[in-house]
């Protein structure tokens, strides 16, 4: 959510920063701004739209001087409408010290009632302005802008991903952290700040991860950090490992299309390593120093939001049904508000794209306060849950920069399999069932990329669907969060209003709404409950909805039901959804292409949500 990116060094920092904010811009935002400080002042350009308009506004008018110091930031508004006045960066009352800001200050209404009553006039309606002036406050007593930076933040609650400049010390950079990301990028003779690694890979792969409570003074030689209460912290330097060009689009019309096709390649890369074939088992190097508590945890919670909670839910089947273990699937953003009932022998997993989501930080803390153990199903290298959880799997996906998350998804859901076997052999599943197992599982790449070669017939569908006004998905057993997937891709990036069911359930209401306006979407394998399914088919089809199938090849059943089948290849049912979700990924796709919606950056969302 949000973007940040800072610059300090011999270059000229507004190029700097407006290619920085670029590669940022899949966070999702609303307004950018910039500031650079200059000839003892602050230089603010802010504006609502994109950081293309932002750009050519600059250019077009008086331009901007060649400025060695300088910050950016993409907002998404959270407190005060997206306008031009509650853009970031904000100015304290003099315009000495300005400040962007990722999160959300909980109690900024009483420390601003203070500062008004002190004699300090606000201009925005944001919670961030309140930081600048506090800053500013405490300034006038300490004359030490890392100092009064510290003591401002000491004093506020909530969450915050910060970067201050001021006139008064104009060789610096201070930045913070608490719950929103914020890293550190080290160059020669050169320095930057970013929310996202995506935004500096260019000119530099070394980076430091700040943690909660750190606060770094940035200069062009480097960095120094504390916590918020003055401690002297040593940050470690690591680096960047993925290319400039996996963050471009090679090609395609669209980021999320090049990701949806990207994954035959990246669930191979969840399994490369970990997957051993031919002894039916798997290796998982961030897991290893945890088995004797995954073999003997009396229970498995999965938590998350979004379509990580959905990729949760797929979980709970194959950990059940596979390895045995009673499980339960729980949204991150309602865990701790309702006092779990968590114990030591309970084993946790946290998923979440980023690794940064604010909700499921905060259930991860809550339960291993609770003295469980936790661990992350995480994309980002370096995120704060790898950090921070007791171990966990990376499902190596590579940057995903469409906000409607696709190859992420099917990579968590081929981890959670690997998680599922390698914990299910280690419990005593015979090396034949493994091998069998393991097998079908290698051969999922292969499967994924025949059903990638069916993008006309998707194609012609969503064309004739595209002006629906609602959408049905429904599925049984663990296609029903499938099903659930479908319907929020639809709905992320076309906004068309789409409900997914498990397809039993259809009868408990929603088959009210079925007539020959309605399109409904089944997903129905050659599975187990394949005949059960059907009949639901039938129900819809007596009363004339309008029935899209993805189904298996062999299904000659199917056609005569059906108006549109998409056909997917056969797998074992437990990994099933990882196929079965492709043409859900490419109908939503589709149909909001021919709509004419932004697919990469749907309208009010954000990539990674830090705020609660």
């Amino acid at each position: 959510m949000c973007g940040i990116v800072g610059y300090i060094g011999p270059k000229n920092s507004l190029p700097i920063l407006l290619e920085g904010l670029k590669r940022l811009e899949y966070r999702g935002y609303d307004s950018a701004g910039v500031a650079l400080s200059h000839g003892g002042k602050i230089l603010i350009r802010k504006r609502t739209g994109k950081v293309a308009e932002l750009k050519a506004e600059i250019e077009k008018s008086d331009g901007l001087p060649v400025v060695h110091l300088g910050m950016g930031h993409t907002r998404w508004a959270t407190h005060g409408e997206p306008n031009d006045v509650n853009a970031h960066p904000h100015l304290d009352c003099k315009g000495n010290i300005a400040v962007i800001h990722n999160g959300i200050i909980e109690n900024y209404l009483a420390i601003k009632t203070k500062l008004i009553l002190e004699g300090h006039i606000f201009k925005s309606a944001t919670d961030t302005e309140v930081l600048a002036h506090l800053i500013e406050a405490i300034y006038a007593k300490s004359s030490n802008l890392f100092t009064a930076v510290s003591a401002a933040l000491r004093e506020v609650q909530g969450t915050y991903g910060l970067v201050v400049l001021s006139t008064m010390e104009p060789d610096k950079m201070i930045a913070a952290r608490m719950g929103s990301p914020l890293i550190i990028g080290v160059g020669d003779g050169e320095s930057f700040v970013a929310a996202d690694a995506a935004a500096i890979i260019e000119h530099t792969r070394q980076v430091v991860y700040l943690n909660d409570g750190e606060v770094a003074e940035v200069t062009a030689k480097g960095f120094q950090t504390k916590t918020i209460f003055d401690i002297s912290v040593d940050k470690e330097v690591e680096e960047v490992t993925f290319d400039l060009s996996q963050i471009e689009r090679g090609g395609y019309e669209h980021f999320m299309m090049k990701e949806i096709n990207e994954q035959p390649e990246t669930i191979r890369n969840a399994m490369r390593g970990r997957l051993l074939v031919e002894e039916g088992d798997v290796k998982l190097g961030g897991l290893q120093h945890v088995m004797d508590k995954l073999v003997y945890a009396q229970r498995f919670i999965i938590i998350g939001c979004g379509t990580s909670w959905h990729a949760g839910l797929v979980g709970e089947y194959l950990l059940e049904h596979i390895a045995r273990v009673r499980t339960e699937v729980e949204y991150a953003s309602e865990f701790r508000y309702r006092n779990p009932v968590i114990t030591k022998n309970d084993v946790v997993f946290l998923i979440s794209q980023s690794g940064e989501t604010a909700d499921t930080l905060a259930a991860m803390r809550e339960a291993k306060s609770k003295g469980a153990t936790v661990l992350g199903i995480v994309n980002v290298v370096g995120s704060t849950i790898a950090r921070e959880s007791q171990g966990g799997v990376y499902v190596h996906a590579g940057p995903e920069i469409g906000v409607a998350s696709t190859k992420a998804f099917t990579s968590q859901l081929t981890t959670l399999a690997l998680i599922t076997l390698m914990i299910a052999r280690a419990k005593g599943m015979p090396t034949q069932d493994g091998r069998v197992l393991a097998k079908e599982l290698d051969s999922i790449p292969a499967k994924v990329s025949s059903v990638l070669k069916n993008l006309e017939s998707v194609r012609s569908i969503a064309e004739e669907f595209k002006g629906a006004r609602n959408f049905l998905f429904l599925g049984r057993g663990s296609n029903f969060p499938v099903a659930l997937e479908g319907a929020l891709k639809l709905k992320e990036i076309s906004y068309i209003h789409a409900e997914g069911y498990p397809a039993a359930e259809m009868k408990h209401g929603p088959i009210a709404l079925i007539d020959e306006h309605m399109p409904v979407v089944f997903v129905v394998p050659k599975d187990s409950i394949y005949e059960k399914v059907i009949s639901n088919v039938q129900e819809v089809k007596a009363r004339k909805g309008r029935i899209i199938a993805i189904a298996n090849e062999d299904d000659t059943e199917i056609s005569r039901m059906a108006d549109h089948v998409i056909r997917v290849p056969r797998t074992y049912g437990f990994f099933g959804p990882i196929i079965n979700v492709i043409p859900l990924q490419l109908l939503a796709y589709y149909i909001a292409v021919a709509r004419g919606c932004n697919v990469d950056q749907p309208r009010n969302l954000a990539k990674s949500v830090t705020v609660e």
